[in-house]
């Protein structure tokens, strides 16, 4: 079965082709430091009505050496079926492309590395007619990177390293390092900290490391005294809302008293500030806001109701998850319908 994690764990490869380099490196495999990546089709359907597709295939141009075929396997248990797979797939594209063939399996787990390693042989107990020995990168080899000035300059392994330590003790470490990068490139690099953010959230999952990567995220790339490009956003919010807030109470102030009008204006806007640091975040982290959620955020007034609904932002799975558990309080206001 296809999921967003198996996609994530192949796809690094294809969108962030640096990560060959310093992968190659563990495996003791060698590569010119000036090799070309181009993606190849990783469809391997013959005419037969049998699908066959590999998770990703590169084409490997290297300026002293051969070109080669690389193709990636995700891998997330043992199935002895992928055996016979996989020896079809290095046959095919080096009957296809008329070039060698490597095949790399990307591995979360020690037991399923260790299975995937082989050999697998085909033929009789007289004789083999193929063997097949992939390449394997898991919680064995990949390195564990707690060093910030390491996860700089290595970063997209850094990130494969987390994922494949997801398991390891000192996958908080790594996700720490992470977090200081990311939130360094947040001015300059905002593509690279969006797209590493997200396939840390997609492949982590619910594991207690992803919970962890959550956690980092709201603190440290969104909230507070950073001056992140969503921080900066949300207080420039916060201070328009009690500007606007503010001057809504001094027109008021005229009719009803300065004062009063200053008071409620003030805390209007301190509302309006709220409410659009809470929608932003919530869109900041791909959130969607369904209508009703968005006018019960936008009119309410209870600033510590607010407060509540913004350190939940950071956190819930759904915009609705805000409302949870928030006692009902008792008033004439919009807030407390």
């Amino acid at each position: 079965m296809v999921t967003s994690t198996h996609e994530g764990m192949h796809r690094i490869f294809q969108e962030r082709p640096e990560i060959l380099e310093p992968v190659f490196k563990v495996l003791e495999v060698p590569l010119s430091a000036k090799a070309t990546v181009d993606a190849v089709t990783t469809d391997v359907t013959e005419t037969r009505p049998l699908e066959r597709r590999v998770d990703t295939v590169l084409r490997i141009g290297q300026s002293d050496g051969e070109d080669f075929l690389l193709a990636i396997e995700a891998q997330s248990d043992k199935k002895e079926a992928k055996a016979a797979s996989w020896a079809y797939y290095i046959a095919y594209l080096q009957a296809k492309y008329r070039l060698p063939v490597l095949l790399l399996v990307v591995c979360q787990d020690r037991a399923t590395a260790k299975w995937a390693v082989g050999p697998f042989d085909c033929g009789t107990s007289e004789w083999t007619a193929l063997r097949t020995y992939p390449l394997v990168a898991g919680p064995d080899n990949l390195p564990v990177i707690t060093d910030t000035r390491t996860v700089a300059q290595k970063l997209a392994l850094a990130v494969l390293s987390a994922v494949a330590h997801a398991r390891n003790p000192e996958c908080g470490a790594i996700l720490e390092a992470i977090g200081n990068v990311l939130q360094e490139l947040q001015e300059t690099d905002p593509e690279t900290v969006g797209y590493f953010a997200e396939f840390l959230e997609i492949n982590l999952g619910k594991t207690p490391a992803g919970m962890q990567w959550k956690e980092i995220m709201s603190f440290v790339i969104y909230f507070p005294g950073r001056g992140t490009v969503r921080e900066t956003a949300y207080l420039e919010g916060k201070a328009e809302g009690r500007a606007a807030g503010e001057a809504e109470g001094r027109a008021e102030g005229r009719a009803e008293g300065r004062a009063e009008g200053r008071a409620e204006g003030e805390v209007a806007g301190r509302a309006a500030g709220e409410a659009k640091g809470i929608l932003f975040v919530l869109e900041a982290r791909g959130i969607p806001v369904p209508d009703s959620v968005r006018e019960r955020i936008t009119s309410c007034t209870d600033l510590d109701r607010m407060d509540a609904w913004l350190e939940r932002s950071r956190t819930v799975e759904r915009a609705e998850d805000l409302f949870a558990e928030a006692p009902e309080t008792h008033g004439t206001g919009p807030e407390a319908a």
